[in-house]
């Protein structure tokens, strides 16, 4: 039994296998063939967090492939009534999967040691590993091969930042973070990525507009996350300059725009960023069902 809580958790194959899974699947579904891979099975969604994207993709990825799902939020008491550890041991009685979308990475942890059935981070304060994969699947599709290929985000080194990090490892791809100085990755994480993957291409950056030149994509996210709102007027200021807008584009003109959304126009992005030629973030919200739908295949299979 496999979890996927970090894309520490694959090896760089298999990181590819559910890309090419993903394509596959999504080409079906263009031919309007959904195939029943997970009939009967039964997802459940456990989410202290509010969700657009994570938990409509996985419900309507569920029910493409043949299976249902159960959207639990605080009406079953999660991270109230009872341990994480109950919740996994019981949760995983009734459902063949559980997507956990919570704070601390910790609670996922602990939720996945006392699962019996596979556990998938829908988003945690550490990581969005699903998030990270329909994005370079995005990409994929726009540019062709990834490797080689200039990742640039800009902003907060967040818990998006380091899953692209990661997944641009594992695909050979050079990642640049481009943020200020007190918001670069910590030794802690950098080190963790070089030991798992040798041959990472990281690079970090306080000029954003040395770092997005010759970009393949540049990418940004709130400067605020969701817990974080009490920091937003000292974020405002530190992130002044690190928005992305048409000046600091001009550097990337080949580059697609990309934003795991929800955005806030007129701070980290300007509309004319977001909703101009070079954005892709609608075709990049679509394929988060894709890897989703990959994603559920691969670990049930």
């Amino acid at each position: 039994m496999r979890n996927l809580l970090t894309l520490f958790d694959l090896t760089s194959s298999e990181v590819q296998e559910i890309i090419d899974l993903a394509i596959d699947l999504k080409q079906k579904w263009r031919n309007g063939v959904r195939p029943p891979l997970l009939e009967r099975r039964v997802l459940a969604l456990l989410f202290s967090k509010p969700s657009l994207r994570t938990r409509v993709s996985f419900e309507a990825a569920m029910t493409h492939l043949g299976g249902s799902s159960l959207y639990l939020g605080q009406d079953v008491g999660w991270q109230q009534r009872e341990s994480a550890a109950d919740f996994g041991r019981v949760l995983s009685q009734y459902s063949d999967a559980i997507v956990c979308r919570t704070h601390e990475h910790q609670i996922i942890d602990e939720l996945a040691s006392h699962a019996d059935c596979p556990v998938i981070n829908g988003l945690t304060d550490y990581a969005h590993p699903c998030q990270a994969l329909a994005d370079v699947l995005t990409l994929h599709e726009l540019r062709g091969s990834l490797s080689g290929a200039k990742f640039v985000f800009v902003g907060d080194g967040n818990n998006v930042a380091r899953s692209l990090a990661v997944v641009g490892a594992h695909l050979g791809m050079q990642f640049v973070l481009a943020a200020p100085a007190d918001y670069l990755f910590d030794d802690e994480f950098v080190d963790r990525l070089h030991q798992a993957l040798p041959k990472a291409q990281l690079e970090m950056s306080c000029d954003p507009h040395e770092a997005v030149r010759q970009a393949d994509a540049v990418y940004t996210d709130v400067w605020s996350s969701m817990g974080q709102e009490h920091e937003a007027e000292k974020r405002r200021v530190d992130f002044a300059g690190f928005q992305v807008n048409e000046k600091l584009m001009r550097q990337a003109p080949q580059a697609v725009f990309l934003h795991c959304l929800p955005a806030h126009r007129g701070e980290e992005v300007t509309a004319e960023v977001i909703d101009g030629p070079q954005s892709a973030i609608v075709a990049q919200a679509a394929n988060r069902m894709h890897v989703q739908k990959a994603i559920l295949a691969w670990l049930l299979r």
